[in-house]
């Protein structure tokens, strides 16, 4: 999702490869779903099936050749204008109670250029991200970036910053674009881009203060689910029993196990 904010109010193009139009529905009103509620009165539930067609005027775009995150990034070109903008990607989720967001918006508002969001990594998983050089920039949680590599070999990576799918990215980062050639894998990366800017000193890193999940990973994309279940609100105080339950079970069961190979 690219979200850009022009005067006029808020405007979110959707770029991606050429799919099903699933995501794009989700944003669209859902009049069979609100039928229902309608008739009953029930204005919670109706409220709850409006909201997704709320925040915003969805463009939805197809990027027809998947040729990397930063091309995705310039077929929104037209859309965007020239107006700071927000690329979130959607399998890379983070706590929405945190503070990332608004820490991002502020530094961008204080320095201007572009902002992106670091976490820490072990440096054996380095290799799976985009890295950040960084230096200080004399506050905490917020770093310069001066260089930006795309999935580092082992024992090469500049830091231990990994690059995350939260950018708040200046209009310029679109010439740069158009005249990056395609990178690792053939792909066309934002890292790329974000690389010739870094070295002008306009771009700045504000590290994750909250969890973060990958749902690229098997074990993290089911914890993606079990985590925002237990702190939902009218979901969380039931739902969090469960998990415990069936952790007390295997280990039950594991203890078990253990004693019965012992006595044999």
């Amino acid at each position: 999702m690219i979200a850009s904010h022009p005067p006029s109010g808020p405007r979110m193009p959707r770029s991606g490869p050429q799919r099903r139009g699933g995501r794009g529905n989700h944003f669209d009103s859902a009049f069979e779903l609100q039928q229902a509620p309608a008739a009953k009165g029930d204005t919670v539930r109706l409220d709850a099936v409006r909201d997704p067609a709320r925040p915003a005027d969805i463009h939805r775009i197809r990027q027809g050749d998947p040729l990397g995150l930063g091309h995705a990034v310039l077929c929104a070109r037209h859309h965007v204008g020239d107006q700071p903008f927000a690329v979130l990607l959607g399998d890379d989720p983070i706590d929405p109670r945190g503070t990332l967001p608004s820490r991002m918006l502020q530094v961008r508002e204080r320095y201007a250029g572009s902002v992106v969001a670091l976490m820490e990594v072990d440096p054996a998983r380095i290799h799976l991200y985009g890295c950040a050089a960084v230096e200080p920039a004399g506050e905490d949680g917020v770093v310069r970036v001066t260089g930006l590599v795309e999935k580092p070999a082992p024992g090469i990576a500049p830091s231990r910053y990994a690059v995350l799918g939260r950018h708040v990215l200046n209009p310029a980062v679109f010439g740069v674009l158009e005249r990056t050639a395609p990178g690792r894998g053939g792909e066309i990366q934002p890292t790329d881009a974000l690389q010739d800017l870094a070295a002008d000193g306009t771009v700045h890193g504000v590290v994750l203060d909250g969890p973060r999940h990958d749902t690229g990973d098997k074990a993290d994309s089911v914890r993606t689910v079990v985590r925002p279940a237990c702190a939902r609100p009218g979901l969380g105080p039931e739902f969090a029993d469960w998990p415990r339950e069936f952790v007390a079970g295997l280990e039950e069961g594991a203890a078990g196990s253990r004693g019965r190979r012992r006595a044999a």
